[in-house]
């Protein structure tokens, strides 16, 4: 059985991804959690890993916080980049692996919404978060290349699976305390992936390598999975409000700030549909994404 670190092996893509990657590969976890098997800070540390690998899935980052100062923002670079490097360093002294698979983000494009985004599409994202995984691709696009290691890099979206974070967590927290609204019918779509798939398309893009994004193909819209999230929860459905209203709030928020529920911004983010391709992922290495709102459990 091949050996893998999995760095970032811990947090939710870990939980949702183990009983997967442990038929298929002998897993080591690293990072800075009490319950990593190799304990290692790789946003201040070189450290000595005691074996070599033949596969190291980089999933350990920063994510799902908005930087409001510049220690904040500057970690993202620390944790996403700057991790990323000193991880190649640490493998150098063990001797590179066969592949690296790095998860990165949808974020990289820079688009708050659009339609069917393909893998072509120009790099232009400037929050910290996209501009620091950008900035780990490219440099793994070299370090990969150097060393004669195949790369694949994945590029998901919203992640779901138990313990979702993010927006999805947030449905469901909403959902469950009976605060959660859809906005003009909760028409507006996001795409999405079982954290679980990240496993199932491992064995494939370790041969192959390449950049993919990786999502649902029926791409699910939010009243859909709010629906389904209310019935797993036993709740009433989500109420339903209209735009103009939506709109009105998100006006009064405007004037009360950051710490609004709801803004002109927020508001366009809510409303707006982003979806991206995986016609790549699924012509290419042949997998066939699991449909979200069958498999998705909270």
């Amino acid at each position: 059985m091949e050996k893998i670190l999995f760095t970032g092996g811990t947090g939710f893509l870990g939980k949702n991804t183990r009983p997967i990657l442990d038929k298929m590969y002998e897993v080591t976890t690293c990072g800075i959690t009490s319950n990593d098997m190799i304990k290692a800070n790789f946003v201040t540390d070189v450290p000595d890993l005691p074996e070599h690998y033949d596969v190291v899935l980089h999933a350990c980052g920063l994510a799902h916080v908005v930087p409001k100062t510049k220690t904040e923002i500057k970690s993202f670079f620390d944790v996403n980049y700057q991790g990323t490097i000193n991880l190649c360093k640490a493998l150098e002294k063990v001797g590179p692996p066969k592949a690296l698979v790095f998860i990165s983000t949808g974020a990289v494009y820079g688009c708050d919404f659009g339609k069917l985004i393909t893998e072509e599409h120009p790099l232009n994202g400037i929050t910290p978060y996209a501009k620091s995984k950008i900035l780990a691709e490219e440099y793994l696009t070299e370090w990969c290349k150097e060393h004669s290691v195949v790369l694949g890099i994945l590029r998901p979206s919203l992640l779901a699976g138990k313990g979702a974070p993010g927006n999805l967590g947030a449905m469901v927290n909403g959902v469950k305390k009976g605060f959660y609204m859809n906005i003009a019918g909760g028409r507006v779509v996001k795409s999405i992936l079982m954290a679980e798939d990240i496993a199932n398309i491992l064995p494939k893009i370790v041969v192959k390598g390449g950049v993919y994004n990786v999502c649902d193909t029926f791409q699910p819209s939010f009243g859909q999975i709010s629906e389904s999230v209310a019935k797993q929860l036993g709740k009433e459905k989500p109420i339903n409000i209209p735009y103009w209203m939506a709109w009105c709030l998100a006006k009064v928020g405007d004037l009360l700030g950051n710490k609004a529920p709801i803004n002109s911004y927020k508001l366009e983010k809510m409303t707006k549909s982003l979806t991206f391709s995986n016609e790549k992922a699924c012509r290419e290495l042949g997998w066939e994404p699991l449909d979200v709102l069958t498999n998705y459990k909270i």
